[in-house]
Order: structure tokens, then C-alpha cells, then sequence
């Protein structure tokens, strides 16, 4: 749990150092002003950037929950670099369409780093439907085993 906690911390507090690059699109999103183009720059980005600006883009569009999205973040949570996927599960989650939370739970059943599953899972309990999975700390889990499981 405090690995889990550490990563999340760790990644939040890189998104926001990295953030003032597309500061400015993300108020015209939030603040609906040329909201359209604002996405549509954020999108276009998605496809064409190095890998920490697609992590920046994919956490504005998550923020501001822009369902256009939905399609380039599952193709990024399926195709991206390891630190992509963790940022493009949280944006998905953060969304709430359908297709964008069957794609992260079928990333917590099916992706290659255990990592990216196990937040992947963390993501959807918490934005998705808390209680789906259940987290044990290491330290519980070696002194108890874990009822019906």
C-alpha cells in the first residue's frame, strides 16, 4: 500500500511540476473558453509528443473529462510506455465512459506490468466503483490470509 502510495505521490507531484507547458489550454478547457480548439490541440498532441507530454496532455483531458478523448487514451493505455499507460488508466477512470473503464479493468486483468495493473486497479476503485478491488498491505496479508479469495 505505502509502494502504491509512494508511486501515486511520485506521479502527481511530476504532472503538476510539469504542467505550466499547457497551463493555458487546460484553463480554456476547464473555463469552457475556446474549449474546442483547446481539445483539439490537446488531442492532436496525444499522437505527436514525446512521452512526458502525452502524460501531461492525457492528465488534463482526464481532469477536464473530455469524452472525445476517450479513443487516443485507450490506444495510449494499450500501445504507450509503462509511465503512459499509469497516466492514461487514471484519465480514463477520471472520463467515466464506458469503453475508456472496460479498457482499464481489462489493463488490470491483462497488461505486462504488474505496476500499471495494480494502479490501473487502484484508479478504478477509486473513480470508477469503489470496492471492485480489494488492496491488502503486504504486512496483513503475511500474518492473515484473506477470506473467500
Amino acid at each position: 500500500m505505502r509502494r502504491i502510495a509512494g508511486m501515486l505521490g511520485a506521479l502527481f507531484i511530476a504532472s503538476a511540476m510539469a504542467m505550466p507547458a499547457v497551463a493555458g489550454e487546460e484553463e480554456m478547457v476547464a473555463l469552457g473558453t475556446n474549449r474546442e480548439e483547446a481539445v483539439s490541440k490537446l488531442l492532436s498532441r496525444l499522437d505527436k509528443c514525446e512521452p512526458q507530454e502525452m502524460q501531461e496532455t492525457a492528465y488534463i483531458l482526464g481532469e477536464a473529462k473530455v469524452h472525445a478523448a476517450v479513443i487516443p487514451l485507450m490506444r495510449m493505455l494499450h500501445e504507450g510506455e509503462e509511465e503512459c499507460r499509469v497516466v492514461a488508466a487514471l484519465a480514463l477512470c477520471r472520463i467515466g465512459d464506458a469503453r475508456g473503464t472496460f479498457a482499464v479493468k481489462q489493463a488490470v486483468r491483462f497488461d505486462k506490468s504488474e505496476r500499471v495493473q495494480k494502479l490501473a486497479a487502484w484508479f478504478y476503485d477509486q473513480y470508477v466503483k469503489p470496492g471492485t478491488y480489494q488492496f491488502v498491505s503486504v504486512d496483513a496479508a503475511q500474518s492473515a490470509p484473506v477470506a473467500g479469495r
